[in-house]
């Protein structure tokens, strides 16, 4: 999971978890999520598209979708247009908009972990 606002970060390990989901760490930024990724290997990344530091969840999510090959569920407050379209065009697995619920979360990594079909 890759959420640079604590607060943020710590309700939605607590909601992933009581889903029953492991969270094997979280990231607070684009190039500590590509290290963790590297260092985990989890089957599913949730990245936050706005995040601090030199290179955004967007960046961050191609670089880890090119290296690893691994499915990625973006979390967005934002409706910028232009920022919309940059994430698109990564393919992510899904979204899921702040502020979420515990339903929505579920569906949108039920989806993204599906067996995909030739």
């Amino acid at each position: 999971m890759v959420e640079d606002e604590i607060i943020i970060a710590i309700d939605l390990k607590q909601r992933l978890e009581s889903l029953g989901h492991d969270i094997l760490d979280t990231a607070l930024n684009g190039n500590d999520a590509i290290k963790k990724t590297r260092e985990t290997n989890p089957d599913l990344v949730l990245m936050d598209i706005q995040l601090n530091g030199p290179i955004d969840g967007i960046e961050a999510a191609q670089q880890i979708q090119k290296l690893f090959k691994i499915p990625f569920i973006y979390l967005t407050g934002s409706h910028d247009n232009k920022i919309w379209e940059r994430a698109q065009q990564t393919e992510p697995a899904g979204y899921i908009t702040k502020p979420f619920d515990e339903t929505e979360i579920q569906n949108a990594i039920e989806l993204a972990t599906l067996p995909k079909q030739d």
